[in-house]
């Protein structure tokens, strides 16, 4: 009985896992399909801040360059607000009454930063689970092999 139960613990893995991997690599090509559409290149030229200048030209394909696409965007809403969030230039547009023209449009550049940043902080993100998903099918593949294995060498 017990041999039975590891042969089809086996059987389950070794099937799950390819379809695992597959399925994590469908979503790099649709997360990569994704980035390629919206056209997001580095500027040319060292303009950048330190640590992304290898990205100098280079257009935005994967997770990791979205996430460094990202810092380049905080990098220039930081800049561009003084350090101040989103949060903090609405609360100081309402404590002058809503009729600062500058911090309406400070707060208006903020939420687009901040925007564009979140939403390619969720392609990292979704690039990093599908790596994850890629590895563990990976695995699941090797615990089925080898759960398969002592199913047979026990029989």
């Amino acid at each position: 009985m017990d041999l039975i139960l590891l042969g089809v613990t086996g059987v389950l893995f070794f099937v799950a896992g390819p379809v695992m991997a597959v399925r994590g690599l469908i979503g790099r090509k649709a997360i990569t399909q994704e980035l390629v559409q919206q056209r997001i290149a580095f500027p040319a030229g060292g303009n950048l801040p330190a640590g992304l200048s290898r990205y100098a030209g280079v257009q935005v394909r994967t997770g990791e360059q979205a996430k460094a696409y990202s810092d380049l965007i905080g990098s220039h809403v930081a800049k561009a607000t003084g350090g101040r969030t989103y949060a903090e230039i609405s609360t100081e547009l309402q404590a002058g009454g809503r009729t600062d023209e500058k911090l309406v449009r400070l707060r208006e550049m903020a939420f687009m930063g901040q925007t564009l940043r979140g939403a390619l902080l969720g392609a990292y993100q979704a690039s990093q689970v599908t790596l994850l998903v890629i590895g563990l099918g990976a695995l699941f593949t090797a615990l089925g092999l080898t759960f398969l294995a002592l199913a047979l060498i026990g029989s």
